[in-house]
């Protein structure tokens, strides 16, 4: 046997390049990781938030909605005649209803769900049956009319405060002669019910039972739905009776029997009916229902669903929602919100994208050497891109999982797969980008690389063709959003949506372009000056690397969709405050009803003394004035409504609110006064200011005008599209000093910090009718739906991280040239230059980058603006009800200066800051440190 060999070659000893290139630069991987984890976390958390406000929205939007359209209501009419008795009655009983009241809840199409604690059913009386006895209340000496029902579970949702409870005495047919029944406190109040009372009610035949009052009972809830779906139950009515002449009232309540009683109504003249009241179970419902939910609801309106209702109940079953209506207006919400938030998206994961792509370059930038040395010994590229990728997966792909976990964690949803599919690529992005930015280089060993300076290099046509591909895109995106909007019917287009990152791109392309033209300016300035540190600055800065262009474009496109998302903010605003304005006239409004009661001169002097009021503007509105039939001949019944004010303060009041404003002259009536004692002519001619569709009604020439006001004959003197004392689009403002018939029945207050608690009580204390409107609780209504919220929010992140992507993106580009500068630096001391002025070098270096993505950043941010402005409407994410919610028909973007000025402050700042830490930093270290044996930088 041969001696074995001390050596051998299939053993020799390697270290795993993996563990050492992480020992080697533990900073480098905790930061590529950090960087991961937290664009993984955006990635991740985006759908779950979008879901979370969308499932939220949708089931405040069922619950905010009244009972009685929210569910579902099953009812069928009584058995009629040709039915035996005894089966009639026993259709009508507690058990019989009770059971077809479960086949109903277990047969409910997915996904509908019944909250079984507010679902109820019984009998009722759908005609109400007048009562004659003596003791109830008469305003109008018309007999009240009262509905009667067995609605089941009363004591579960009810507590007795007086008597007991009602209950059937043995089996009640539709011949038992008394029954018991109970009221609630309102109707008990109202109708003057005690307990022991007696109401009689007539029967078919002729004949009358008696329903013994034994209870007074207090809802539980009075809001939720077993008492709201039908209010009669909790609270009776007065109910105006048609006449021809001025109305005449009554009372309508309901009393309360027990189930079991439920035969006896089938005697009455008030055609009973069975009824099932299914209320919906939202607390489990989300956004991925609405297409199921909307087929099911018509399903059972009239559809499979319906026949299996009538399986169960009889063939003359119908059911009524407004279901479907609540379902279809919160999704024509949500398509109307969703491109709008898809933008803010979209511009926040190019910005991300970039900035990885970055920080790619600035790995292979830092291992061209080692690689090259690498590829020159015989590596190949699969080997080297191989051992990149296991190195950055290490890295990465914990990095990104734990993002997921943290989205998860941290924000609700119900879909997983959305934040996992953004995550996984996030990494898959991080692991491919570093080896194929850093393995492309060295396709072919080169002894040496040729300058790649921003100002000497030419465009290659490949990058020619390519740019020109990306403004037709951008300017096709810019385009069908101008034409389309974002409130299109077809859906999310991704195209539309990157709007705003094209145009920053082609901002971007174009500026890298024009870069050099100033700076060869500012070099032939700076060469005629006797120091040396600008005119190095500034050569230094044209000979940067061609690879600027990804830092400039990360930069231009999150200040892009920093100062977007701020635009949509302050238009959201912007149009709130206007609604505001619209609904009220001014910053407070007291009215009567109709704004018809008239105002005291008391309550005016009262509410102009008190705290905050500047000014108070009298007001005397008349609605449905005719109007003169139009030149043309052709005549219809559309009045106007006619406005008396004082010229002075009304045009005041219209220029501080901005609605309608005009000169006070325009308004003044100069006619003849009239003598005392005597009524006005009617042939006087006032001037008006109205609306553009009363002005093209009346023309140019005098007419004649009749209101409760007086008689005169009017001439438009100008036009206007709204006034603040008025929401209608046909109005005529005429000077109140006009009119024969003066008074006040509106007032518009000015001032700041006006105290709503001190108007109120002068204006309860004038008349209980009067009501008090503030400009400012009418604007706090507005943000009241989670899917408005949710919106706001995610454009607020947007802005943040637009922002501090923009940062790190001016960091990463700081550090790609880092090195080179420190020695720079180190070289230059040796020949006498001071820490001062190697900072100064550095940040002249530095700034002209810095201006210039700071500077076009403000100017692509307002272009951008600008462009797409008459496509995006902000009306769904603004408004959504409340007074004024209808009368805006668009709310456009505007620019908010802050948005745009904020980041682009910080680049400059940062760059500066940067430069002089650099600076100090390495005056602290020493020449000898830096300029080592052997070394190439």
């Amino acid at each position: 046997m041969s001696p074995r060999p001390m050596f051998s070659r299939g053993t020799a000893a390697c270290a795993p390049w993996v563990r050492t290139r992480l020992r080697t630069a533990p900073g480098a991987a905790c930061a590529l990781g950090l960087l991961v984890l937290l664009t993984a976390f955006l990635a991740a958390a985006f759908p779950r938030a979008v879901d979370r406000y969308e499932d939220e929205g949708l089931r405040h939007d069922l619950a905010a909605a009244a009972p009685r359209r929210s569910m579902l209501e099953v009812s069928s009419p009584a058995p009629g005649l040709e039915v035996p008795q005894a089966a009639r009655e026993k259709a009508v009983r507690e058990p019989s209803v009770a059971s077809v009241h479960r086949r109903l809840l277990a047969g409910l199409p997915d996904p509908l769900r019944a909250d079984t604690g507010q679902s109820a059913y019984g009998l009722r009386t759908t005609n109400p049956i007048p009562a004659g006895e003596p003791w109830f209340p008469r305003p109008y000496g018309i007999d009240p009319e009262l509905t009667y029902t067995t609605q089941s579970a009363l004591p579960d949702h009810s507590t007795l405060r007086e008597g007991r409870w009602p209950a059937a005495r043995g089996e009640v047919t539709a011949t038992t002669e008394e029954v018991e029944a109970a009221v609630t406190e309102e109707t008990a109040k109202a109708l003057r019910i005690r307990t022991g009372a007696t109401v009689s009610v007539p029967a078919i035949r002729g004949e009358q039972f008696t329903v013994r009052i034994t209870g007074i009972v207090a809802p539980l809830r009075p809001e939720a739905a077993y008492w709201s779906a039908e209010p009669l139950l909790r609270t009776p009515s007065l109910v105006a009776k048609p006449t021809k002449t001025e109305p005449r009232y009554y009372w309508t309540a309901a009393l309360l029997l027990p189930p079991d009683a439920a035969p006896v109504l089938l005697a009455t003249t008030g055609q009973p009916e069975v009824y099932w009241r299914i209320m919906p179970d939202v607390a489990r419902l989300t956004t991925t229902d609405v297409p199921l939910l909307r087929s099911s609801v018509a399903s059972l309106e009239g559809g499979p669903g319906l026949l299996n209702v009538r399986t169960a109940v009889g063939e003359t079953a119908t059911v009524t929602t407004d279901l479907d209506e609540i379902v279809s207006a919160y999704d024509g919400m949500r398509q109307a919100i969703r491109p709008v938030v898809t933008v803010a998206a979209v511009g926040i994961g190019a910005v991300a994208v970039i900035v990885l792509l970055m920080t790619g370059g600035l790995i292979a930038g830092r291992r061209h050497t080692e690689l090259a040395l690498l590829r020159a010994r015989g590596g190949s590229l699969r080997s080297l891109g191989g051992r990149l990728l296991a190195e950055t997966a290490v890295t990465a792909v914990p990095a990104a999982a734990l993002g997921l976990l943290l989205a998860v964690l941290v924000i609700d949803g119900t879909r997983l797969w959305p934040s996992a599919v953004g995550a996984a690529a996030v990494g898959a992005l991080v692991c491919a980008a570093l080896p194929v930015r850093t393995v492309l280089p060295h396709r072919r060993p080169r002894l040496h690389g040729g300058r790649e300076d921003l100002v000497s290099v030419r465009p290659s046509r490949r990058r020619t063709v390519a740019e020109l591909t990306v403004l037709v895109l951008a300017v096709g995106a810019v385009v069908a959003l101008r034409r389309r909007g974002t409130g299109g019917g077809g859906g999310t287009d991704l195209l539309v949506s990157a709007a705003p990152v094209l145009v920053g791109l082609i901002a971007a392309l174009v500026l890298v372009r024009l870069y050099p033209l100033p700076l060869r300016l500012a070099l032939r300035s700076v060469a005629r000056l006797r120091g040396a540190v600008g005119f190095l600055a500034l050569a230094r800065a044209g000979r940067s690397s061609a690879a600027g262009t990804l830092p400039l474009l990360a930069l231009l496109v999150a200040l892009t969709t920093a100062a977007f998302g701020g635009s949509v903010l302050a238009g959201v605003a912007d149009a709130r405050d206007t609604a505001a304005v619209l609904a009220t006239g001014a910053d407070a409004r007291i009215s009567g009803g109709a704004d018809s009661a008239p105002l005291s001169d008391g309550l005016v002097r009262t509410v102009s003394g008190a705290d905050g009021v500047q000014e108070a503007a009298r007001v005397q509105i008349e609605y449905g004035v005719s109007l003169p039939p139009p030149e043309d001949g052709f005549e219809d019944a559309r009045g106007a409504t006619l406005i008396g004010v004082d010229p002075v303060t009304y045009a005041r009041l219209a220029r501080s609110t901005g609605i309608g404003a005009f000169p006070a002259d325009r308004l003044k009536y100069t006619g003849p006064a009239t003598p005392k004692g005597t009524l006005p002519s009617p042939d006087r001619v006032v001037p008006v200011l109205a609306s553009p569709s009363v002005a093209q009604r009346l023309g140019d020439r005098p007419r004649d005008l009749q209101s409760m006001a007086g008689d005169f004959r009017i001439q438009v003197a100008g036009t206007v599209a709204h006034t603040p004392a008025v929401t209608d689009t046909s109005f005529m403002v005429v000077d109140a000093a006009a009119l024969t018939h003066r008074q006040t029945t509106a007032l518009l207050l000015t001032g700041d910090r006006l105290d709503a608690k001190e108007l109120r009580t002068a204006a309860h204390r004038a008349s209980k009718d009067l009501t008090v409107q503030l400009r400012s609780e009418v604007r706090a209504a507005y943000v009241d739906t989670p899917m408005q919220v949710g919106a706001e929010r995610i454009y607020t992140a947007a802005i943040v991280a637009g922002a501090g992507y923009a940062l790190l993106a001016v960091l990463l580009s700081l550090l790609r040239t880092a090195p080179e500068r420190t020695t720079l630096l180190a070289r230059l001391r040796t020949m006498g230059i001071g820490t001062r002025q190697g900072g100064r070098l550095l940040g002249l270096e530095a700034m002209p980058q810095a201006l210039l993505a700071a500077a076009g950043g403000l100017l692509v941010g307002r272009a951008t603006i600008a462009l797409l402005a008459p496509g995006v409407d902000l009306v769904h994410l603004a408004l959504s009800t409340g007074p004024g919610s209808g009368l805006l028909y668009n709310a456009p973007l505007r620019a908010d200066p802050w948005s745009m000025v904020l980041p682009a402050l910080g680049v400059i700042v940062l760059t500066a800051a940067v430069a002089g830490v650099q600076a100090w930093w390495t005056g602290r270290r020493g020449s000898i440190t830096e300029l080592r044996a052997g070394d190439s930088r």
